[in-house]
């Protein structure tokens, strides 16, 4: 799992932040210098935040649990969503809606409709309705696909949300934070970073800097992943042996 370079994260414009005059005090210590008014973020502090968060998501996938990718900004969107799906972890890139995660079970009634919408669709149990009726169950179908389609295999709360600008996200970051979820995030000199678990201090505007933080945090849930594996299959292979040394110890000698 490389990680970013020096150099790479420069190319894609990690460092830039926002307008002095936007700053949040409490990025003091990841700002490395104003320039033309602009503050720079340091990217030494970036890649030992980074560092961090991936490693804490690599240990949250290897437990089995799920990440939540969130990112609503029209720039994140697809390289956001594109992740998540490449490791098979939940994501939402429309709209946040209010109470997605603290009255999660409302929500789930949501995806159960669509499910429903979809089964109905399919095995053509719609023959008694009119053409009309089917395509407003068509379009309610599609509406719902569109805000919930990211997160329409998971029938539980995940374990942790890794967002894209807490400051434009800042109700998910809320929900997550009054159910005790883990949080990772990347934060610009606008935003807070103490209301984050794992803070990755970064441009959250700018899509090269998105792409290069998000397809490394989704890197290190694929390792998770695959150590998850790893673990599973030789935990099998000591109780299929143990299994075959019983055996032979119960097989009558001659």
């Amino acid at each position: 799992m490389a990680k970013p370079t020096y150099k790479e994260m420069l190319s894609a414009g990690v460092h830039f932040g926002h307008m002095k005059k936007k700053w949040n005090p409490k990025m003091q210590s990841y700002i490395f210098m104003e320039h033309k008014g602009i503050h720079l973020i340091d990217l030494n502090r970036t890649s030992e935040c980074l560092d961090t968060a991936a490693n804490a998501a690599r240990a949250i996938a290897k437990s089995g649990r799920k990440i939540l990718f969130v990112a609503t900004k029209k720039q994140a969107r697809e390289i956001v969503a594109k992740a998540a799906r490449e490791v098979n972890m939940p994501f939402v890139t429309e709209r946040w809606l209010g109470g997605m995660m603290t009255n999660f079970s409302t929500i789930k009634r949501s995806i159960k409709k669509m499910n429903t919408i979809d089964k109905m669709l399919a095995d053509g149990s719609l023959t008694s309705v009119t053409k009309k009726e089917k395509l407003t169950l068509s379009r309610e179908r599609n509406k719902l696909e569109k805000v919930l389609g990211g997160i329409a295999t998971i029938n539980r709360l995940p374990a942790a949300l890794f967002i894209v600008d807490i400051h434009h996200e800042h109700i998910a970051l809320s929900e997550a934070k009054k159910l005790g979820l883990r949080t990772l995030g990347m934060v610009d000199t606008n935003s807070d970073p103490t209301t984050v678990d794992f803070p990755i201090p970064s441009n959250d505007d700018a899509s090269k800097s998105i792409k290069l933080i998000t397809d490394y945090i989704a890197e290190a849930v694929k390792q998770g992943l695959e150590d998850r594996n790893r673990d599973n299959a030789n935990a099998n292979k000591k109780a299929d042996d143990k299994k075959a040394d019983a055996k032979k110890a119960e097989a009558p000698t001659k």
